[in-house]
């Protein structure tokens, strides 16, 4: 079918790159917050005077919240308008990051974290559903969409370069102090170029009793994933915590399906290839996620890199998933979202599977680079044709649901398979130790199985995708397929 050429292009105005420039600096600022404290915890640590245990809060509370309220999030920048929205997370995560750098103690920290997940969680689903009511189905969207999904993979790996330079230079407050400067610019663009919207949502519309509901679920979810690890998967608590998030998340889609107006509306999940997406993206990210966890560990705790170095070993990867992304919003068009999701998602596990073999006296141009430049490659790719297949289809009035499906997909993937993998390498490290092996022979044997688990996650993720509605970012591939639609998938074997 033709597709309508009547609607101009935004992208070609200046306004319209503008607005695509703001919303890709918003993706950056919530997806860069997940990473940029990595490398700065050992002077956290020292500072703050965090115990162990204690110190993994300062990353995992980001992820908790972040995780936890993305659906409330997104449906309130449906119901309640997606600038507002945007606006009152920004400041939240501007006003948050202030309070964590100048924190002086470790609760006040982990506070502050917690917060700046919350805005995130407001931010991003906003942010995402500007973008797909702005730049309409077509070529405006797929390269939208691109943009946004590099910005995954480049804030990932940016992340830990940040951190590291701003920690040995002007010291580990500035990781949290770059935020309130970067939220300031992005309410100065807002009230410039995102339009308001007329419409509000009456309270007495809101369902409250499923926001309760599903967010208190899904914190329990990504708290029992984040917890799992140092408790034991078998532990009483363990078991205790997943059952509870389970009987809250079944108790939530009962009330959202008897209640007038739901926070989840069920109908969402009758737009084709929506839950497949979401699946893909949530087994995807657990794969590529703990990628970036181990080979980071391995750099400094193994090859003795700095955290400098560490963050300039990822350059590369960020190059190519930004070609990969670009790469991807031609393909797309082209041959539509399931054969890109598809063969980018086997590139990326084969890439993680070289990752696997990683030696303990490793050379990054003949251990490490090869493998990250494969798996960028796919994962650019990948990721927007995964945003394009989430979104098409889906009303203007549920762009916020769908984009916290999305999202939240994302987050709990993440934290499923730092979870999962933690473990695997742990055990395996843990008893190569307690048989008298070196602790680096006995971490690079933990690592080596937990990105092997991480490849076999995307190998999965590549499968996952034939199930995806075959869709070029206009409308749903036709029941007997197109010619064009055929082609590539025969040679990814669907």
């Amino acid at each position: 079918m033709a597709t309508d050429t009547s609607q101009p292009s935004i992208l070609a105005t200046a306004r319209g790159r503008l607005i695509l420039a703001l919303l890709a600096a918003v993706a950056f600022i919530d997806f860069v917050d997940a990473s940029i404290v990595n490398v700065a915890l050992p002077s956290i640590r020292s500072d703050l005077h965090f115990s162990e245990q204690a110190l993994q809060w300062v990353p995992s509370a980001y992820l908790l919240t972040y995780g936890g309220f993305m659906l409330l999030g997104g449906r309130a920048a449906d119901l309640l308008g997606r600038r507002r929205v945007l606006i009152a997370g920004t400041v939240a995560i501007g006003l948050a990051s202030l309070v964590g750098g100048l924190a002086q103690s470790s609760g006040l920290l982990v506070a502050a974290r917690l917060a700046q997940g919350l805005g995130a969680a407001a931010m991003l689903p906003a942010a995402l559903s500007i973008l797909t009511t702005t730049f309409k189905e077509g070529s405006d969207r797929t390269t939208a969409l691109a943009v946004w999904g590099a910005m995954g993979g480049l804030a990932s790996a940016a992340g830990v370069l940040l951190g590291g330079l701003l920690t040995e230079g002007l010291g580990w407050r500035w990781v949290m102090f770059v935020n309130p400067l970067a939220a300031v610019l992005v309410l100065v663009g807002i009230f410039m170029l995102i339009n308001g919207e007329r419409h509000t949502a009456r309270l007495a519309d809101f369902d409250l009793r499923g926001a309760i509901i599903g967010t208190g679920g899904m914190l329990l979810l990504v708290f029992a994933l984040v917890e799992a690890p140092d408790q034991g998967w078998g532990a009483a608590s363990t078991i205790a915590e997943l059952s509870g998030a389970l009987v809250l998340l079944a108790a939530f889609v009962m009330n959202e399906l008897r209640t007038r107006n739901p926070l989840l509306p069920m109908s969402i999940f009758r737009v084709k290839g929506l839950a497949a997406a979401d699946t893909t993206q949530l087994v995807a990210f657990a794969g590529l996620l703990s990628m970036f966890f181990f080979l980071t560990l391995y750099m400094q705790n193994v090859l003795g890199y700095s955290p400098i170095q560490a963050g300039a070993a990822y350059l590369p990867l960020t190059l190519g998933v930004i070609v990969s992304a670009g790469a991807g919003s031609q393909l797309v068009p082209r041959f539509g979202t399931r054969p890109v999701i598809a063969v980018g998602a086997l590139m990326s596990s084969v890439g993680v599977y070289w990752l696997s073999r990683i030696p303990v006296d490793g050379s990054y141009v003949a251990d490490l680079l090869p493998g990250l430049m494969i798996a960028s490659l796919g994962l650019g790719a990948a990721f927007v044709a995964i945003l394009t297949a989430a979104n098409a289809g889906v009303d203007a009035d549920k762009s916020g649901l769908a984009a916290a499906l999305l999202n939240a997909s994302q987050q709990v993937g993440g934290a499923l398979g730092l979870a999962i993998f933690t473990a695997i390498a742990t055990s395996r490290t843990s008893d190569l130790i307690a048989s008298h092996t070196a602790a680096p022979e006995a971490l690079t044997s933990g690592f080596q199985r937990a990105l092997l688990a991480s490849s076999l996650f995307l190998l999965t993720a590549s499968m996952l995708a034939l199930r995806i509605t075959n869709t070029r970012g206009e409308a749903e591939e036709p029941a007997g397929g197109t010619e064009s639609a055929m082609a590539l998938p025969q040679a990814a074997g669907a």
